[in-house]
């Protein structure tokens, strides 16, 4: 198995193939991880064709691995192929809920994960895109998810045609917790964010933005409150039109 020490996501790929045949054998494979009540409550949609990747770029941001990779795949939280199984066999399904989004998402998120593990043994490059929750409705209209299914994660999938350097990690201090969550004092966070703060390109990416600190190119510029809360609210209306919130949730003011 490929050292997970030495993972990197993957933004070009070569114009080589990624057979159906691989494909298949791989997403069998990650059907052994662990799933909710054994139900598999996830689906994955696999995009090749580039007029579709076309119309799934702006939900990435234009991002332009989504088109030059030779497979998209699209995994999302389903509770539509469980529920019509349920009808289909004289029960009635109980999961337009947002519990049940709770455990599919899960679900597809351990899938998605497994997946990926298994890509590395294989030699295939792939990057998570997380922009799938972003604007997921611009997602769910071009693949024409029906109710209950909802898109949660995103892989561009090829072959290297890169080595990218190795991304920063916090050490494993600044998140393993003995017995209880023990909270942090300010000489922790000096502690473990340190190398981060102190790495060239970290220290290069304050510069150019004129910031004084690495957290504040990621509050002020990256992830601003102004945009979390306004792709918030698109997420909400997804998921209310997905039928996993009820529709009460679009006129109920959420206090701060």
């Amino acid at each position: 198995m490929k050292n997970l020490d030495t993972r990197r996501s993957i933004r070009k790929y070569t114009s080589c193939d990624v057979s159906e045949e691989l494909l298949n054998k791989l997403f069998t494979q990650a059907a052994r991880t662990q799933t909710m009540g054994n139900l598999q409550l996830y689906s994955v949609v696999i995009t090749r064709d580039p007029k579709i990747k076309e119309q799934l770029a702006p939900a990435h941001f234009n991002q332009p691995m989504v088109t030059e990779a030779p497979v998209l795949l699209t995994i999302c939280a389903d509770f539509n192929r469980t529920s019509f199984w349920a009808r289909c066999r004289n029960a009635e399904p109980g999961y337009d809920n947002f519990l049940s989004f709770i455990n599919a998402a899960t679900d597809a998120l351990l899938y998605t994960q497994t997946l990926c593990n298994l890509m590395d043994e294989e030699g295939l490059g792939y990057c998570f895109l997380g922009t799938t929750i972003y604007q997921p409705q611009q997602i769910i209209d071009v693949l024409q998810l029906p109710k209950l299914v909802m898109p949660v994660a995103t892989l561009t999938v090829g072959w290297p045609d890169e080595e990218p350097s190795l991304s920063d990690r916090l050490p494993t201090e600044s998140f393993v917790h003995q017995e209880r969550y023990n909270d942090y004092l300010g000489q922790d966070i000096d502690n473990y964010y340190f190398n981060k703060e102190h790495l060239p390109e970290n220290e290069q990416f304050v510069r150019i933005n004129n910031k004084e600190t690495l957290a504040q190119v990621f509050t002020d510029i990256r992830y601003t409150r102004k945009d979390n809360e306004a792709l918030s609210a698109e997420l909400i209306k997804a998921l209310v039109r997905q039928d996993f919130l009820p529709h009460t949730v679009l006129n109920t003011k959420v206090s701060k």
